[in-house]
C-alpha cells in the first residue's frame, strides 16, 4: 500500500512538468489568437489643407496631422513636417501645408515571400474612434481636417468596418460633429504586460 502511494506520487511529479509545458503552449496559442504577420509600407504625402471653418499655421497643421496618423495606427516614427507657409511659423495660413512621411502595417498575404522573417511583425485589428477630444487634442473645430484626412490619407492604412457619421457645417462649429470609427491593422506591442515605471 505504501509502495503504491509512492509510485503515484512519483508519477504525479513526472506529469506535472509536462502539464505545465502543455499549459504554456496553450497560453501562447491563446495570446497569438487574432494576430497575424504584417509588413510595413512607407508613404509620403504632401497635405494641402482646404477648409472654411478653421485656419491652421503650417506647424499647427503638422501637429494635428501627426496626432491623426498615430491615432489611426501609423508607426510611432511618423513625421509631419510644416510646409512652406507664406506667413511664417506659428501664424494661421489659409493655405497651410504639411509633408507626411509614415509607415502603415498591412497584413502579409504573400506566402513564401523572400523578404525574410525579420521584415514581418505581429499585427492585429484594433478599434479606433475619432471624436471630439478623442484623441485628447482633437476638437470640433478640426472637423474639416478630419474629413480631408479621411478622404486623402486614411486609404493608405489597412482598415475595415468603417463607420462614418462625421458632419461638418462650413463657417461654424455649431452643428458639426466628428464621429469616425474603424478598425485598423496595427503592430502588437512588444511588451503588452509591461507598464512604464514613474
Amino acid at each position: 500500500m505504501n509502495t503504491s502511494r509512492k509510485w503515484l506520487a512519483l508519477l504525479g511529479c513526472a506529469a506535472l512538468p509536462a502539464l505545465l509545458i502543455c499549459g504554456a503552449s496553450f497560453a501562447d496559442e491563446s495570446t497569438a489568437a487574432g494576430q497575424t504577420s504584417g509588413v510595413w509600407q512607407k508613404h509620403e504625402y504632401s497635405f494641402a489643407y482646404m477648409g472654411f471653418t478653421s485656419t491652421y499655421s503650417c506647424d499647427g497643421l503638422a501637429d494635428k496631422l501627426k496626432l491623426l496618423l498615430i491615432a489611426s495606427g501609423a508607426r510611432q516614427d511618423a513625421k509631419a513636417q510644416p510646409g512652406a507657409c507664406a506667413l511664417g511659423f506659428g501664424r494661421p495660413d489659409k493655405f497651410a501645408r504639411a509633408s507626411l512621411t509614415f509607415y502603415t502595417l498591412v497584413p502579409d498575404t504573400e506566402t513564401g515571400s523572400d523578404g525574410g522573417s525579420d521584415t514581418r511583425v505581429a499585427g492585429h485589428w484594433s478599434p479606433v474612434a475619432l471624436t471630439d477630444r478623442s484623441p485628447r487634442d482633437l476638437r470640433v473645430g478640426d472637423c474639416e481636417l478630419v474629413e480631408q484626412f479621411r478622404n486623402m490619407v486614411l486609404p493608405m492604412f489597412a482598415t475595415r468596418n468603417l463607420e462614418d457619421h462625421t458632419s461638418c457645417v462650413p463657417h461654424q462649429q455649431s452643428g458639426s460633429m466628428i464621429n469616425l470609427k474603424f478598425e485598423t491593422f496595427k503592430a502588437v506591442p512588444k511588451h503588452p504586460g509591461k507598464s512604464a515605471k514613474s
